[in-house]
């Protein structure tokens, strides 16, 4: 099969561009909480996962979260082939996007900003392989507004942990609890 054919297979909705259309003032940049993180690692072993890749705006809120994360699966027995940043603001987004999808984890972890996970997932969608079923968000993104920066429809299988630690998803473009 090749990767027009495997594009043509995902409901995706056309996206005029990476970019944002608008200045966006939504930030999704809290601090990670330990159910949170617990719940990001229980979401990954049910999955069967062993091998993730981290991906965080440069926040020192996003940051520390790549790091707890990065912890807990380390100590949860996992491994991490690679922990990338992305800019909030940028000309395109495409070199992470690229570095982020060639690992070919078992499954990618995203955590916040908004703005800049937003334009950096619009330019996965664009231009990679990578798929939203294939990846955990914490709990900045998990939520409508920021979510609908990317388009609901865009995002079907997404999961994610909220800060008390439950989870939620994207399924049949709508966000569950």
């Amino acid at each position: 099969m090749n990767e027009h054919s495997s594009k043509a297979r995902r409901r995706v909705l056309p996206l005029a561009s990476p970019l944002l259309s608008t200045a966006v003032t939504l930030e999704a940049d809290a601090t990670i909480t330990a159910a949170e993180v617990a719940t990001i690692i229980e979401l990954a072993h049910r999955r069967r996962a062993r091998t993730v890749v981290i991906g965080s705006g440069r926040s020192t809120n996003a940051i520390e979260t790549t790091r707890a994360i990065g912890a807990a699966w380390d100590m949860a027995g996992g491994q991490i082939l690679d922990a990338i940043t992305w800019p909030e603001i940028g000309a395109s987004w495409l070199r992470q996007a690229t570095r982020f999808a060639s690992a070919d984890p078992d499954l990618w972890i995203m955590t916040g900003p908004a703005t800049g996970w937003a334009q950096m997932t619009r330019r996965l969608l664009w231009s990679t392989h990578w798929t939203p079923s294939r990846t955990l968000a914490t709990s900045g993104i998990g939520n409508a507004r920021v979510l609908a920066l990317v388009g609901l429809a865009n995002l079907n299988g997404l999961t994610g942990a909220a800060a008390d630690g439950s989870e939620w998803s994207v399924s049949s473009d709508a966000l569950t609890p």
